[in-house]
């Protein structure tokens, strides 16, 4: 279980999170929604221990994340993050990208590695990409190839960060439709997007994020069919 409580956190005088609070069960999937600027990303970023927040406290799986004595690097293995922009090393294939935090983090032998990258690229369609370089790919395909890196590292958690709003419309689907294949194999996902259809048809809770703050949370039909806040019925009308 991800449980944040009342966290709050401000980069300089901004206060980007307002004492947020959420928890997220095993096997869940959460999509967040909401404005840009609204604290989505940020608190994806203090899940995962990239940002310290100022107050408040998150725990993951009864593991204080910003505690002083808390291994951020171990944690960290069982929350993978996927973001907008994919970051693969340009002059490795996509079977080096993918192996190469399962050797140098995990400490993993080569054969060790290629085993498990190959198993997850397989997983996300790009099986037959393997000596290819990451240039060579769609943005679709290296989406997909930055999903596998995340999960070779076996994590219980998925925290994705809008991670098809710098695609053309034409390659959104195909990182969907790899969400959704996780999604339907059980593992627990927090979802930062735009696109409402995925976060209405694959979500078993829709957080609406707004100044720093959740505003409402609940079902995808109750959200989005009956919302109880006129600020939610807002940004859908604005949306859909």
């Amino acid at each position: 279980m991800i449980e944040i409580d009342n966290v709050r956190k401000s980069f300089d005088t901004f206060e980007v999170l307002k004492g947020v609070s959420m928890t997220v069960d095993k096997g869940e999937v959460v999509s967040v929604i909401g404005g840009s600027g609204s604290g989505k990303s940020t608190m994806l970023m203090c899940i995962n221990g990239l940002e310290p927040i100022d107050s408040g406290k998150i725990t993951v799986d009864g593991v204080e994340v910003h505690a002083k004595g808390t291994d951020l690097n171990k944690l960290r293995r069982n929350i993978g993050i996927v973001f907008q922009q994919w970051n693969a090393f340009p002059h490795l294939t996509v079977l080096e990208n993918t192996t190469l935090a399962l050797r140098k983090v995990l400490g993993k032998s080569k054969a060790e590695a290629d085993e498990i990258a190959i198993k997850q690229l397989n997983h996300v369609g790009l099986g037959d990409k393997l000596k290819v370089y990451p240039s060579k790919l769609s943005g679709g395909q290296q989406q997909r190839m930055a999903i596998a890196r995340a999960l070779a590292m076996e994590p219980k958690y998925m925290l994705f960060d809008e991670v098809t709003s710098a695609l053309d419309p034409q390659l959104v689907g195909e990182v969907l439709d790899t969400m959704r294949l996780l999604a339907n194999e059980g593992m627990t996902m927090i979802v930062v997007t735009h696109e409402m259809a995925f976060a209405r048809e694959v979500s078993n809770r829709v957080a609406f994020f707004k100044d720093g703050l959740i505003h409402e949370i609940g079902s995808p039909s109750q959200l989005f069919e009956n919302p109880e806040r006129a600020e939610t019925a807002d940004f859908l009308k604005s949306v859909l």
